[in-house]
Protein backbone atom coordinates (compact mmCIF):
# COMPACT_ATOMS: atom_id res chain seq x y z
CA UNK A 1 0.00 0.00 0.00
CA UNK A 2 1.12 3.49 -0.68
CA UNK A 3 1.92 5.97 2.33
CA UNK A 4 0.52 9.42 2.02
CA UNK A 5 1.12 11.99 4.38
CA UNK A 6 -0.86 13.81 6.70
CA UNK A 7 -0.62 16.97 4.48
CA UNK A 8 -1.67 14.66 1.89
CA UNK A 9 -4.18 13.94 3.21
CA UNK A 10 -5.37 17.53 4.66
CA UNK A 11 -4.69 18.90 1.14
CA UNK A 12 -7.09 16.27 -0.51
CA UNK A 13 -9.87 16.54 2.09
CA UNK A 14 -9.73 19.74 2.41
CA UNK A 15 -8.43 21.49 -0.81
CA UNK A 16 -7.18 24.90 -0.52
CA UNK A 17 -8.26 26.87 -3.57
CA UNK A 18 -10.61 25.39 -5.37
CA UNK A 19 -12.80 26.16 -8.20
CA UNK A 20 -13.17 28.61 -10.34
CA UNK A 21 -11.38 32.15 -10.53
CA UNK A 22 -13.27 34.37 -13.13
CA UNK A 23 -10.46 37.00 -13.23
CA UNK A 24 -7.35 35.09 -14.00
CA UNK A 25 -5.13 35.96 -16.91
CA UNK A 26 -2.80 33.13 -16.56
CA UNK A 27 -4.49 29.84 -17.11
CA UNK A 28 -2.79 26.76 -17.79
CA UNK A 29 -4.50 22.76 -18.78
CA UNK A 30 -2.33 19.74 -19.01
CA UNK A 31 -3.36 16.30 -19.17
CA UNK A 32 -7.02 14.48 -20.67
CA UNK A 33 -9.46 12.86 -18.26
CA UNK A 34 -9.48 10.13 -21.00
CA UNK A 35 -5.91 9.78 -19.60
CA UNK A 36 -6.99 9.77 -15.65
CA UNK A 37 -5.75 13.04 -14.50
CA UNK A 38 -6.48 16.30 -15.79
CA UNK A 39 -5.44 19.53 -14.30
CA UNK A 40 -6.79 23.48 -14.66
CA UNK A 41 -4.59 26.24 -13.32
CA UNK A 42 -5.99 29.25 -13.52
CA UNK A 43 -3.82 32.64 -11.72
CA UNK A 44 -4.61 36.15 -11.45
CA UNK A 45 -1.62 38.02 -11.97
CA UNK A 46 -0.63 41.65 -11.59
CA UNK A 47 0.60 43.32 -14.90
CA UNK A 48 2.68 45.42 -13.17
CA UNK A 49 4.53 43.42 -11.17
CA UNK A 50 4.11 40.24 -12.48
CA UNK A 51 3.16 38.86 -8.82
CA UNK A 52 0.66 36.67 -8.67
CA UNK A 53 -2.05 37.45 -6.48
CA UNK A 54 -4.45 34.75 -6.52
CA UNK A 55 -4.63 31.00 -7.82
CA UNK A 56 -6.97 28.31 -8.12
CA UNK A 57 -7.10 24.83 -9.58
CA UNK A 58 -9.48 22.28 -10.96
CA UNK A 59 -8.45 18.79 -11.10
CA UNK A 60 -9.77 15.15 -12.17
CA UNK A 61 -7.69 12.52 -10.78
CA UNK A 62 -6.51 10.82 -7.31
CA UNK A 63 -5.85 11.99 -4.00
CA UNK A 64 -2.01 13.22 -4.34
CA UNK A 65 -3.49 14.83 -8.05
CA UNK A 66 -6.35 16.94 -5.77
CA UNK A 67 -3.39 17.48 -3.05
CA UNK A 68 -0.55 18.11 -5.56
CA UNK A 69 -2.72 20.71 -7.45
CA UNK A 70 -3.81 22.44 -3.75
CA UNK A 71 0.34 22.60 -2.82
CA UNK A 72 1.12 24.42 -5.92
CA UNK A 73 -1.69 27.26 -5.93
CA UNK A 74 -0.47 27.55 -2.22
CA UNK A 75 3.20 27.82 -3.40
CA UNK A 76 2.84 30.09 -6.52
CA UNK A 77 0.69 33.19 -4.30
CA UNK A 78 2.63 36.15 -3.71
CA UNK A 79 5.42 35.01 -6.44
CA UNK A 80 6.55 36.92 -8.95
CA UNK A 81 6.09 35.03 -12.39
CA UNK A 82 9.98 34.91 -12.42
CA UNK A 83 9.80 33.19 -8.85
CA UNK A 84 7.42 31.22 -9.76
CA UNK A 85 8.86 29.67 -12.66
CA UNK A 86 11.69 28.53 -10.47
CA UNK A 87 9.48 26.13 -8.92
CA UNK A 88 10.10 22.18 -9.13
CA UNK A 89 7.95 19.17 -9.01
CA UNK A 90 10.10 17.94 -6.35
CA UNK A 91 9.45 21.80 -4.48
CA UNK A 92 5.65 20.13 -4.76
CA UNK A 93 6.78 16.81 -3.50
CA UNK A 94 8.40 18.47 -0.65
CA UNK A 95 5.90 20.84 0.26
CA UNK A 96 3.32 18.21 1.01
CA UNK A 97 5.97 15.84 3.23
CA UNK A 98 6.65 13.77 0.25
CA UNK A 99 4.81 11.84 -2.61
CA UNK A 100 4.69 7.93 -3.03
CA UNK A 101 7.43 7.44 -5.88
CA UNK A 102 4.54 5.73 -8.06
CA UNK A 103 2.43 8.96 -7.66
CA UNK A 104 5.17 11.80 -8.23
CA UNK A 105 3.63 12.19 -11.75
CA UNK A 106 1.10 14.49 -10.34
CA UNK A 107 3.74 16.90 -8.88
CA UNK A 108 4.75 16.42 -12.46
CA UNK A 109 1.45 17.46 -13.72
CA UNK A 110 1.46 20.90 -11.34
CA UNK A 111 5.12 22.02 -12.45
CA UNK A 112 3.51 21.33 -16.33
CA UNK A 113 0.58 23.56 -15.67
CA UNK A 114 2.53 26.14 -13.73
CA UNK A 115 4.86 26.40 -17.09
CA UNK A 116 1.64 26.48 -19.55
CA UNK A 117 -0.22 29.16 -17.36
CA UNK A 118 2.88 31.32 -17.59
CA UNK A 119 2.78 30.94 -21.23
CA UNK A 120 -0.67 31.85 -21.23
CA UNK A 121 -0.15 35.21 -19.31
CA UNK A 122 2.52 35.74 -21.76
CA UNK A 123 0.79 35.36 -24.94
CA UNK A 124 3.22 32.70 -25.76
CA UNK A 125 2.57 29.14 -26.94
CA UNK A 126 3.57 26.45 -24.71
CA UNK A 127 6.15 24.27 -25.87
CA UNK A 128 4.46 21.16 -24.83
CA UNK A 129 1.98 21.41 -27.06
CA UNK A 130 2.03 18.57 -29.38
CA UNK A 131 3.74 18.85 -32.83
CA UNK A 132 3.05 16.10 -35.51
CA UNK A 133 5.22 12.87 -34.15
CA UNK A 134 6.03 14.14 -30.70
CA UNK A 135 3.79 12.04 -28.74
CA UNK A 136 5.44 9.15 -26.94
CA UNK A 137 2.97 7.20 -24.99
CA UNK A 138 -0.89 7.51 -26.42
CA UNK A 139 -2.34 5.83 -23.42
CA UNK A 140 -1.49 8.65 -21.57
CA UNK A 141 -0.86 11.61 -23.68
CA UNK A 142 2.88 11.73 -22.81
CA UNK A 143 5.10 13.45 -25.27
CA UNK A 144 9.14 13.87 -25.42
CA UNK A 145 9.23 16.89 -24.23
CA UNK A 146 7.84 16.18 -20.73
CA UNK A 147 9.87 12.83 -20.64
CA UNK A 148 12.67 14.93 -21.16
CA UNK A 149 12.19 17.59 -18.80
CA UNK A 150 11.30 14.64 -16.02
CA UNK A 151 14.47 12.75 -16.80
CA UNK A 152 16.62 15.85 -16.20
CA UNK A 153 14.95 17.40 -13.30
CA UNK A 154 15.03 14.35 -11.22
CA UNK A 155 17.37 12.62 -12.58
CA UNK A 156 16.25 9.62 -13.87
CA UNK A 157 17.80 6.54 -14.83
CA UNK A 158 15.48 3.60 -14.86
CA UNK A 159 12.03 3.22 -17.10
CA UNK A 160 10.28 2.46 -13.57
CA UNK A 161 11.29 5.93 -12.60
CA UNK A 162 10.38 7.41 -15.77
CA UNK A 163 6.64 5.44 -16.05
CA UNK A 164 6.03 6.98 -11.88
CA UNK A 165 6.74 10.59 -13.16
CA UNK A 166 5.09 10.41 -16.04
CA UNK A 167 2.82 7.89 -16.81
CA UNK A 168 4.54 6.87 -19.67
CA UNK A 169 4.85 2.98 -20.22
CA UNK A 170 2.05 2.63 -17.66
CA UNK A 171 -0.32 1.46 -19.99
CA UNK A 172 0.09 -0.74 -23.06
CA UNK A 173 4.06 -0.35 -23.22
CA UNK A 174 3.94 -0.14 -26.88
CA UNK A 175 5.79 3.29 -26.87
CA UNK A 176 8.54 1.51 -25.02
CA UNK A 177 11.35 1.67 -27.37
CA UNK A 178 10.61 5.34 -27.90
CA UNK A 179 10.86 5.75 -24.50
CA UNK A 180 13.61 3.89 -23.78
CA UNK A 181 14.99 5.85 -26.76
CA UNK A 182 14.21 9.22 -25.01
CA UNK A 183 16.01 8.36 -21.14
CA UNK A 184 19.19 6.64 -23.02
CA UNK A 185 19.96 9.70 -24.92
CA UNK A 186 19.23 12.49 -22.27
CA UNK A 187 21.24 10.48 -20.03
CA UNK A 188 23.66 10.36 -22.14
CA UNK A 189 23.56 14.29 -22.35
CA UNK A 190 23.58 14.71 -18.93
CA UNK A 191 26.64 12.16 -18.75
CA UNK A 192 28.81 14.91 -20.98
CA UNK A 193 27.56 17.75 -19.43
CA UNK A 194 28.96 16.32 -16.04
CA UNK A 195 25.79 15.99 -13.85
CA UNK A 196 25.22 12.28 -13.96
CA UNK A 197 27.71 9.38 -13.18
CA UNK A 198 27.91 7.48 -16.18
CA UNK A 199 27.85 4.21 -14.18
CA UNK A 200 24.17 5.52 -13.61
CA UNK A 201 23.26 6.28 -17.06
CA UNK A 202 20.31 4.17 -18.77
CA UNK A 203 21.73 2.12 -21.75
CA UNK A 204 19.52 0.94 -24.70
CA UNK A 205 18.56 -2.37 -24.24
CA UNK A 206 18.95 -2.97 -20.64
CA UNK A 207 15.43 -3.49 -19.84
CA UNK A 208 12.98 -6.35 -20.99
CA UNK A 209 9.71 -4.58 -21.36
CA UNK A 210 8.13 -8.00 -20.90
CA UNK A 211 9.87 -8.49 -17.54
CA UNK A 212 8.45 -4.28 -16.53
CA UNK A 213 4.77 -5.91 -17.27
CA UNK A 214 5.42 -8.57 -14.83
CA UNK A 215 6.56 -6.49 -11.82
CA UNK A 216 3.79 -6.45 -8.78
CA UNK A 217 2.20 -2.58 -8.49
CA UNK A 218 1.11 -1.46 -4.90
CA UNK A 219 -2.36 -1.61 -4.35
CA UNK A 220 -4.57 1.48 -5.10
CA UNK A 221 -6.26 3.86 -2.99
CA UNK A 222 -9.81 3.71 -4.66
CA UNK A 223 -10.23 4.25 -8.28
CA UNK A 224 -10.27 7.67 -9.90
CA UNK A 225 -14.09 9.11 -10.46
CA UNK A 226 -15.77 8.41 -14.27
CA UNK A 227 -17.16 12.01 -14.06
CA UNK A 228 -16.07 15.78 -16.22
CA UNK A 229 -14.99 18.68 -14.65
CA UNK A 230 -18.19 20.60 -14.78
CA UNK A 231 -20.95 18.72 -12.48
CA UNK A 232 -20.53 18.72 -9.39
CA UNK A 233 -19.36 21.27 -6.01
CA UNK A 234 -16.27 20.39 -4.32
CA UNK A 235 -16.60 18.41 -0.56
CA UNK A 236 -14.98 20.39 1.88
CA UNK A 237 -15.25 17.73 4.59
CA UNK A 238 -12.40 17.31 7.56
CA UNK A 239 -14.43 14.11 9.11
CA UNK A 240 -11.79 11.79 10.45
CA UNK A 241 -11.71 8.04 9.27
CA UNK A 242 -12.69 5.00 11.30
CA UNK A 243 -9.92 4.04 13.25
CA UNK A 244 -7.26 1.99 11.64
CA UNK A 245 -7.98 3.45 8.38
CA UNK A 246 -6.20 5.66 6.08
CA UNK A 247 -8.57 8.41 4.14
CA UNK A 248 -6.81 7.89 0.89
CA UNK A 249 -5.90 4.12 1.31
CA UNK A 250 -9.29 2.29 2.49
CA UNK A 251 -8.11 -1.07 1.78
CA UNK A 252 -7.15 -2.00 4.60
CA UNK A 253 -8.18 -5.76 5.44
CA UNK A 254 -12.19 -5.83 7.04
CA UNK A 255 -14.81 -9.17 7.80
CA UNK A 256 -16.82 -9.42 4.39
CA UNK A 257 -19.56 -7.15 4.62
CA UNK A 258 -22.75 -8.40 3.24
CA UNK A 259 -24.65 -6.22 0.61
CA UNK A 260 -27.55 -4.69 3.26
CA UNK A 261 -24.49 -4.03 5.22
CA UNK A 262 -22.74 -2.31 2.84
CA UNK A 263 -25.99 -0.29 1.73
CA UNK A 264 -26.60 0.63 5.35
CA UNK A 265 -22.72 2.56 5.88
CA UNK A 266 -22.57 3.70 2.34
CA UNK A 267 -25.85 5.63 3.83
CA UNK A 268 -24.57 6.26 6.92
CA UNK A 269 -21.49 8.07 5.08
CA UNK A 270 -23.64 9.98 2.69
CA UNK A 271 -25.50 11.74 5.57
CA UNK A 272 -22.50 12.01 7.30
CA UNK A 273 -21.21 14.36 4.26
CA UNK A 274 -24.86 16.02 3.57
CA UNK A 275 -24.35 18.95 5.64
CA UNK A 276 -20.85 19.67 3.35
CA UNK A 277 -22.87 19.40 0.48
CA UNK A 278 -26.00 21.44 1.21
CA UNK A 279 -23.56 24.04 2.65
CA UNK A 280 -22.77 24.52 -1.21
CA UNK A 281 -26.65 24.15 -2.08
CA UNK A 282 -26.41 21.21 -3.34
CA UNK A 283 -27.46 17.31 -1.94
CA UNK A 284 -26.35 13.26 -2.51
CA UNK A 285 -28.38 10.69 -2.61
CA UNK A 286 -27.67 6.84 -3.03
CA UNK A 287 -29.05 5.10 -5.90
CA UNK A 288 -27.78 1.99 -6.11
CA UNK A 289 -25.05 -0.63 -5.52
CA UNK A 290 -23.62 -2.69 -7.94
CA UNK A 291 -20.51 -5.03 -6.02
CA UNK A 292 -17.63 -2.54 -5.89
CA UNK A 293 -19.68 0.60 -7.96
CA UNK A 294 -21.96 2.94 -5.68
CA UNK A 295 -24.75 5.21 -8.42
CA UNK A 296 -25.13 8.45 -6.49
CA UNK A 297 -27.67 11.29 -7.96
CA UNK A 298 -26.38 14.72 -7.06
CA UNK A 299 -29.07 17.76 -7.53
CA UNK A 300 -29.11 21.47 -6.64
CA UNK A 301 -25.67 23.36 -7.07
CA UNK A 302 -23.86 20.02 -7.06
CA UNK A 303 -25.47 19.69 -11.16
CA UNK A 304 -23.47 21.95 -12.98
CA UNK A 305 -20.41 22.99 -10.74
CA UNK A 306 -17.21 23.45 -11.75
CA UNK A 307 -15.36 20.66 -9.59
CA UNK A 308 -16.33 17.76 -10.18
CA UNK A 309 -13.38 15.78 -9.03
CA UNK A 310 -13.32 16.91 -5.77
CA UNK A 311 -16.53 16.08 -4.96
CA UNK A 312 -16.73 12.71 -6.32
CA UNK A 313 -13.53 12.28 -5.23
CA UNK A 314 -14.29 13.23 -1.96
CA UNK A 315 -17.25 11.07 -1.74
CA UNK A 316 -15.72 8.18 -3.10
CA UNK A 317 -12.62 8.06 -0.66
CA UNK A 318 -15.13 8.64 2.63
CA UNK A 319 -17.65 5.72 1.21
CA UNK A 320 -14.55 3.54 1.04
CA UNK A 321 -13.33 4.56 4.31
CA UNK A 322 -16.10 3.60 5.80
CA UNK A 323 -16.58 -0.01 4.80
CA UNK A 324 -13.15 -0.92 4.47
CA UNK A 325 -12.37 -1.24 0.89
CA UNK A 326 -11.69 -0.12 -2.32
CA UNK A 327 -15.41 1.55 -4.41
CA UNK A 328 -15.68 3.82 -7.46
CA UNK A 329 -19.16 6.18 -6.68
CA UNK A 330 -20.94 7.03 -10.52
CA UNK A 331 -23.15 9.84 -10.33
CA UNK A 332 -26.07 9.61 -12.58
CA UNK A 333 -28.37 11.71 -13.75
CA UNK A 334 -32.17 12.08 -13.02
CA UNK A 335 -33.16 8.85 -15.20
Amino acid sequence: MWDYSEKVQEYFFNPKNAGVLAEANAVGEVGAISCGDALKLMMKVDPVTNVILEAKFQTFGCGSAIASSSALTELVIGKTIEEALKLTNQDIADFLGGLPPEKMHCSVMGYEALQAAVANFRGETWTDDHEEGALICKCFGVDEGMVERAVRMNNLTTIEQVTAYTKAGGGCLTCFDALEGVLAKVNAEMVAEGVLDPAKAYKLGSVDPLALKKKPTPKAAAPAPVVSLGEIAPVRTSHPAPAGVSPLDPATPTPALTNLQKIRLIEQAIEELRPNLRADNGDCELVDVDGSTVYVRLSGACVGCQMASVTVSGIQQRLAAKIGSPIRVVPVGKN
